[in-house]
């Protein structure tokens, strides 16, 4: 499926530039595959306090692969997200972090307390201040993260839990799973916002201007989800 869709953007381009007629487009003569359903799931309680045991207590760098997995759990950002995480645009009196994820998409997420804490006590110890491009999560040498810690994290996941290996479970999955419980719990315009879901001209209809949530009710979402109180979040 993704070498089709890749074999079919190289040759818009193609036809684009006028290297090719849209007659000569191959690409016009195969049917897209069928898309799967997604077998991600939310996952329990049970199997996340797991994931977080096993990283917290295996590999080389158990304080980061703990610090991702939580960032993940509270935010439900994208791995491009927490990449692009520099220093500046962490808040800690606010208790927000800046999110730019995936279409240009740019958010104030809140996170716990616990969370900021640990955000910026990792940037002070790894040396984010001193790095040209500020980016908060690092190896031990200082090295800015890249997506191979991701898959090193969750080859290793799974070699200790099995069926994080036998289902392929992913960081993806952690997103899944927090938007699952803030919905239930919060409706679907808190987990709509939690998500950093933005509105398509033309697809959402007018009635999705009344269903917007804002950063109030994510961090009361938030609150109920971590147990700790967040200065955003309205009392009671």
């Amino acid at each position: 499926e993704h070498c089709i869709a890749a074999l079919r953007c190289v040759y818009r381009h193609a036809v684009a530039d006028g290297l090719l007629s849209e007659s000569q487009d191959p690409a016009r003569r195969v049917v897209m595959p069928r898309r799967l359903p997604s077998t991600r799931r939310g996952l329990g309680e049970r199997p996340v306090a797991e994931l977080n045991r096993v990283a917290a207590s295996t590999g080389n760098d158990p304080a980061l692969d703990t610090l991702l997995l939580r960032l993940h759990t509270e935010t439900a950002c994208r791995r491009g997200g927490a990449l692009a995480l520099r220093v500046a645009d962490l808040d800690p009196q606010q208790c927000l972090v800046l999110l730019r994820e995936k279409n240009d998409t740019v958010r104030w997420q809140p996170v716990s307390p616990t969370l900021m804490r640990h955000l910026r006590e990792h940037a002070d110890q790894r040396g984010a201040h001193a790095s040209g491009d500020g980016r908060v999560l690092r190896y031990h040498s200082g090295a800015a993260l890249t997506h191979r810690r991701y898959d090193h994290l969750w080859h290793r996941l799974g070699r200790h839990v099995s069926w994080v290996a036998t289902q392929q479970v992913s960081t993806h999955w952690l997103r899944y799973t927090t938007l699952t419980w803030v919905e239930r719990h919060f409706g679907y315009a808190v987990a709509r916002a939690y998500a950093g879901h933005t509105d398509h001209a033309g697809q959402d209809g007018a009635t999705a201007t009344y269903v917007r949530a804002g950063l109030p009710e994510i961090a009361t979402a938030l609150t109920a989800l971590t147990g700790e109180d967040h200065p955003l979040a309205p009392p009671g």
